[in-house]
């Protein structure tokens, strides 16, 4: 592999929408995990990401992948690649109307 070829390689990230009540934006809460300065023991450290949704599809508790993009607001700066595992709360029952 040539340097101009690793130079176009963008970060991915998975995690789950904590908020998408915003128009073509949605907050994804990504989780990695670290041992502490410290003491060693493995802590969970969350993170949160404000991520371009064009077609508005991801809901809350959705499992997302997401990737960085250009600048596309203040503070959005990563982009929907898709829904890996849709939440059970999301589901419309239409049989009960």
């Amino acid at each position: 592999m040539s340097e101009d070829s690793v130079h176009h390689i963008r970060k991915t990230r998975t995690g789950t929408v904590v908020k998408s009540k915003m128009d073509k934006t949605i907050v994804v809460s990504v989780e990695r995990r670290m041992a502490h300065k410290l003491y060693g023991k493995t802590i969970k450290v969350y993170k949160k990401y404000y991520v371009h949704d064009e077609e508005g599809t991801a809901g809350e508790g959705d499992f997302v992948r997401i990737r960085e993009t250009r600048p596309i607001s203040k503070l959005k700066h990563w982009r929907l690649v898709d829904i890996i595992r849709k939440s059970a709360d999301n589901t419309v029952d239409t049989s009960a109307a």
